[in-house]
């Protein structure tokens, strides 16, 4: 079976996850995986949801856009049209999710931090892509607080990061750009820890329901793709 792209059921796209890009966030990360680029930058505020007030617990939130020249035609902002469309506010909900399954809150104190992930460009996986430099950049945050004393310890259990995979020519497939995206049979999102917890999976068919055989073959491409990921995390967080 060829893919469209070329690369081989199990290969994922050039991917590269640049640290310290913004000046002036406490965090950032440039996450491009092939032609897919998104800037992750995270910001630390004093302060909590209403809900967390005087509980002691801090928060994790996203938020998620796209430029209008990230796709092959002008997309209107959304803020000019005076609301979010579905589309964003799952995706930035779900990075939330995602980095909050990693973070101690409890030991973030009552603070919040923001993630703002943009879409510069966009070539399939835009949410596994966000999710993927958010954690970089939300590392590199917390990093901030503890070296100025604010945080006794870095408040995360594990690494998080995404990876899309799915069925195309009744073959499961690693990281889908656009072309094999909108062909596939099968779209799903893998979301793990680094030590291989799951987080989320969104799995749809497009065409014909999958079998569980497929889907423990896309599970398992995506766990080979979330290994490659957290040793990208790494060695962008000088930890390797």
């Amino acid at each position: 079976m060829m893919r469209p792209s070329g690369r081989a059921p199990d290969a994922m796209r050039p991917v590269t996850l640049e640290p310290g890009v913004a000046k002036y966030a406490e965090g950032s990360c440039l996450a491009k995986f092939g032609d897919t680029h998104v800037l992750c930058t995270a910001s630390v505020e004093e302060r909590v949801p209403p809900f967390l007030r005087n509980t002691g617990k801090g928060w994790v939130t996203a938020e998620y856009g796209m430029l209008p020249r990230s796709t092959a035609t002008r997309t209107e902002r959304e803020a000019a049209r005076g609301r979010q469309s579905g589309r964003t506010q799952e995706i930035q909900r779900l990075i939330g999710r995602s980095l909050r399954a990693v973070t101690d809150l409890s030991q973030l104190g009552e603070r919040q931090i923001k993630i703002d992930c943009d879409v510069l460009q966009a070539d399939g996986g835009t949410r596994t892509a966000a999710v993927s430099g958010s954690y970089v950049a939300l590392h590199l945050a917390l990093q901030r607080l503890t070296s100025t004393g604010l945080l006794s310890t870095l408040p995360l259990r594990d690494s998080v990061a995404a990876v899309s995979c799915g069925i195309f020519a009744d073959t499961a497939i690693l990281d889908l750009d656009y072309a094999e995206d909108s062909q596939a049979q099968t779209d799903a999102n893998f979301v793990l820890t680094g030590g291989g917890g799951i987080v989320e999976i969104q799995a749809t068919a497009e065409g014909l329901p999958f079998d569980e055989a497929l889907f423990s073959e896309m599970l398992r491409l995506a766990r080979q793709g979330i290994a490659e990921l957290t040793r990208r995390q790494r060695a962008a967080l000088g930890l390797e």
